[in-house]
């Protein structure tokens, strides 16, 4: 049993890639790269196209690789440790949701233990990684690791987890320019904002999708929060990303590829509010996910601006 929401080819590249290993083995390789979202690589993506702005941004130029294959590897890393301790905190509700009553810890395939252990292992690949950059990215990254460890938590308290998030998705933002110039300058600060911004947005997308079963088993979420007023509210939040990422446009001294990039991701927002128009649960998940085409579309124009600077 998988989850509702898992991508059908993730899935069948999972199952090539463990074919060769005995049964047991191979369900129980499974159940962990299902904890670990790698069956839904769509959050992952999300986390590295701010992480590649950020450096493409710190670099002015292409990135040093050193940073670039730490950073992309550390996406990995940090996205699937955050999925572990989220299922673990989630235990208890995700059998209460139809689309997440098959993850692994909800259905009985994995233990709060074994899932606590995972979080551990990838937490401390992540941190290998950060002591090959330098000492204020090694100094940051442990504020990382606590927005990760607590963003899960959250929305047993407040109706807006989705800032949490967003700050834990795009705290290797500051991370970036640390390890590439040493310092945050407020290009890195803005651009952190503009991305909590996006990440509000992209996640009250999919709360969208459990909102009615979140009422039930008493979660909360910005989805709950903006109640009938969401889409003009999500309107609201994608003008303001638009309206941050022109100040870092501005800041960075970019090109026109990177506005027409900018009317691109606005012509993207504006398919993401007719696609949610009657808030059908396929139709939020879907614009969720169309939001990966946002950040590179993004990423494109930086890179492009950049290249005929």
């Amino acid at each position: 049993m998988r989850p509702a929401d898992s991508s059908t080819r993730a899935a069948r590249v999972l199952d090539w890639l463990l074919q060769k290993l005995p049964s047991r083995q191979r369900e129980k390789a499974l159940d962990y790269l299902v904890l670990t979202r790698m069956d839904r690589p769509i959050g992952a993506l999300l986390l590295l196209w701010p992480t590649w702005w950020a450096l493409w941004l710190a670099a002015g130029d292409f990135p040093p690789w050193k940073p670039l294959i730490i950073f992309t590897l550390g996406v990995f890393a940090m996205r699937a440790a955050g999925c572990a301790i989220n299922d673990f905190a989630d235990r208890k509700l995700d059998p209460q949701v139809a689309r997440t009553a098959g993850r692994p810890i909800a259905s009985g395939r994995v233990t709060p233990r074994e899932a606590l252990l995972v979080f551990a292992a990838l937490l401390v690949f992540a941190f290998v990684l950060v002591l090959f950059t330098n000492k204020l990215t090694i100094e940051l990254s442990f504020a990382g690791a606590a927005l990760a460890a607590l963003y899960p938590f959250t929305k047993r308290y407040t109706y807006m987890p989705q800032v949490v998030l967003g700050a834990a998705f795009g705290w290797s933002i500051p991370m970036a320019f640390a390890a590439v110039t040493n310092t945050v300058p407020p290009l890195g600060w803005l651009l952190f904002i503009g991305n909590i911004l996006w990440s509000v947005v992209y996640d009250t997308e999919y709360a969208m999708v459990d909102r009615e079963d979140d009422l039930k088993a008493g979660a909360k979420s910005t989805a709950i929060l903006f109640g009938d007023a969401d889409l003009p509210i999500l309107g609201v939040l994608m003008g303001t990303f638009v309206l941050a990422m022109l100040f870092v446009g501005q800041r960075a001294a970019l090109g026109w590829p990177y506005w027409l990039s900018l009317v691109v991701a606005a012509g993207l927002f504006g398919y993401q509010l007719w696609l949610i128009r009657a808030r059908a649960r396929d139709a939020c998940l879907a614009a969720f996910r169309h939001n990966n085409w946002l950040g590179l579309a993004v990423w494109i124009g930086i890179v492009l601006a950049l290249a005929v600077r």
